[in-house]
């Protein structure tokens, strides 16, 4: 009886590099590209930050990241206008940034 081994018989044939490179291929079909909001979307989002950083509330940041859409749960900790971009809290020590441009939602936490 033949056993066949599908594309495992073909890989030791195969140099590292070509096997990087057809993994990052595969990588790069799966990435999305970005969201484009409108004008009523780019409101709500500015409307529910403002009101969170009034009362101080945790929101959950849908946003971009290079092909990949992320969530980030926290408190916003700055807003800084000259470099377009959100400071934002989860705990006691971790910050992270995140930019206006990849924003594509912001939701009340259910904490």
């Amino acid at each position: 009886m033949i056993k066949d081994r599908g594309s495992i018989k073909w890989t030791s044939m195969m140099l590292p590099e070509h096997v990087k490179l057809l993994r990052d291929f595969d990588k790069s079909q799966e990435k999305i590209e970005k969201p484009i909001l409108d004008e009523h979307q780019i409101e709500e989002i500015n409307q529910i930050i403002c009101e969170a950083m009034e009362h101080n509330k945790e929101l959950v940041f849908t946003y971009y990241d290079y092909g990949e859409i992320k969530l980030y749960v926290g408190h916003i900790h700055y807003l800084d206008t000259i470099r377009k971009e959100l400071r934002l809290k989860d705990g006691p020590g971790d910050r992270f940034n995140l930019k206006f441009e990849d924003i594509i939602r912001v939701d009340y936490s259910e904490k």
